[in-house]
Formats: structure tokens, sequence, C-alpha cells
């Protein structure tokens, strides 16, 4: 299956991003969070703030916490310690319609994208707005037209998850991300399983949605050449400390080479070898 153009018109839907925040004001703040698993920390104190209209990553190696610290971001997990603030609204700790609303303010697209196999495109996409929304069917389906539409799928809502590429499944998972006209787009490696001019595609997709319609997405990501490409500001988590290695934009971070992990990381290189053993001496 070929890729749609990646270059598709933007969708003309409202600007999904909320109005309390001016640009470039944090609208998701992490204070002090503790994650981890039935009581069991993962990362410790972790602090930092998202600006609106910023792709901010989180990075770091394997089993330093990443993808952990996403599903606290979106309320999935409950922390240890600490709290979310969302648009300046506290859901770690709301309940109810309160978090419901929150809940609501946010959209996310799972590494595998996690679409439903006996859906077509335009019913995954429609499924939040039947679960969150009073729109008429008539009025989802126009709504899922407009997102698939927004991310280069035009033509394709009556197609199912399998008979369209892994890199058209992830689009369309982020047009159901976006049904609900989110604040903010947390996209869990996107990259993940495809091939390199199909992620570059991704990441045009994903620049577009930012610089066009202001989206503020969250990418947890370890793809290099997307780091470098989409990504506005990053933190470094370490498995070691369990917190924030370094924080910046991704050319502060690949300049850090005081910090080895951070060297290797942006050259993807191997930690050095020891030294080779001398020759021996000839005898006399």
């Amino acid at each position: 299956m070929n890729e749609p153009a990646a270059n598709a018109p933007p969708s003309p839907a409202a600007d999904p991003v909320s109005a309390h925040a001016a640009p470039g004001e944090p609208i998701v703040v992490v204070e002090d969070l503790t994650t981890g698993y039935d009581g069991v920390a993962i990362t410790t104190g972790v602090s930092f703030a998202v600006r609106r209209g910023e792709v901010f990553g989180i990075l770091g190696g394997s089993g330093s916490g990443k993808s952990t610290l996403l599903k606290h971001m979106i309320g999935l997990l409950p922390p240890i310690a600490g709290r979310v603030l969302v648009d300046g609204a506290d859901l770690t700790h709301a309940q109810g319609k309160t978090r419901r609303a929150i809940l609501r303010g946010i959209g996310v697209m799972y590494q595998q994208g996690a679409l439903f196999g006996s859906m077509t495109l335009a019913e995954n996409v429609e499924l939040p707005l039947s679960e969150h929304s009073d729109l008429a069917s008539y009025a989802r389906n126009r709504v899922a037209l407009t997102k698939l539409h927004a991310v280069g799928l035009a033509g394709y809502e009556d197609y199912y998850p399998d008979e369209i590429s892994g890199g058209m499944r992830k689009r369309a998972a982020i047009a159901r991300a976006m049904a609900l006209d989110p604040r903010v787009l947390f996209l869990d490696e996107p990259s993940a399983g495809l091939d390199p001019v199909t992620s570059q595609d991704l990441d045009k997709l994903i620049l577009r949605l930012s610089n066009v319609l202001g989206i503020t997405f969250v990418i947890v990501t370890h793809e290099l050449a997307s780091i470098m490409a989409v990504v506005d500001r990053a933190i470094m988590l370490d498995k070691e400390t369990r917190g924030i290695l370094a924080t910046g934009t991704p050319a502060d971070l690949r300049a850090r080479t005081d910090i080895p992990f951070l060297r290797r990381f942006f050259a993807r290189a191997e930690p050095e070898s020891p030294p080779a053993p001398a020759a021996p001496q000839s005898p006399a």
C-alpha cells in the first residue's frame, strides 16, 4: 500500500489548544513526580514543564522510564508522589467529572496505534466522539473525515487497519487522538517499526500539525533522526539516578560532551573499547 502524500492540506478545525495559556507558557507541568509500579520507583522527583505549542521530547535509554512517565502524565497510572497539572488543573488528584474534563483535553497515540481491527478508520476516529460528545452520527462522521484529511488519509475512511500500511495506521491513530480537539497530544514511540522514509513522512506530519494548528506534542522517542527533526526541547532520563540527566534543545543536549551517555546517545557510538594489549617484544 503506497503511503498518501505527507503534505495533504490540514484540517480547517478550530485551534485545539486551550486559550487559557498564552503561546510559550506552560500547559503541562510535572511537579516532583515519582513514578513506578506497586510502590517500586522507576523515576523519582522529576520536575519539568511543557510549553504551549512546542514539540517536547522524553528521551532516555532502555529501562529509563520513558513510557512509564508518559503513562503517569496521561493519568493511566497514579504516581507514588508528586502531581501533573494540565492547563493548570491537577490531573493527579482530580475525580469524577473534573477528571473526565481534564482527560478530554489530552489525546494519546499508543506505540502500536491500538486501532480496533473490526472498525473502519472513520469508525475508529468516531469512537471518542461517541463516548464523550453528544454529536449526532452525521456530525461525528464529518469530524472523523476532517481529522483523517488532516493527517493525509482522505479517501481511506472505509478501510480497515489491516488493509493499510504501518505508517498509515500511525497516522490514523493520530487522527483518533485529535478527535476531541485536545489541548495536548501524547505520542508513544510514533516512529517505532517504520522504515526511514515513512518515519520521515510522519515527522513532517507532526511538524505541520504543530506549526499550522498550534498543537502541543509530548513525544516519547529514541529515534535520533526524529529527535533532531521535530523536537523543540527535551528531557533525558537516566536509569542509574532515576531522574533527569539533562534538559534542553536537541542541539544543546548533543553539545553536552561532558556527559558520556549524552555523547554516546547522540553519536550512536558504542562505549569505548579497552586499549589493545601491547605487541610482544622480540627477544634480544
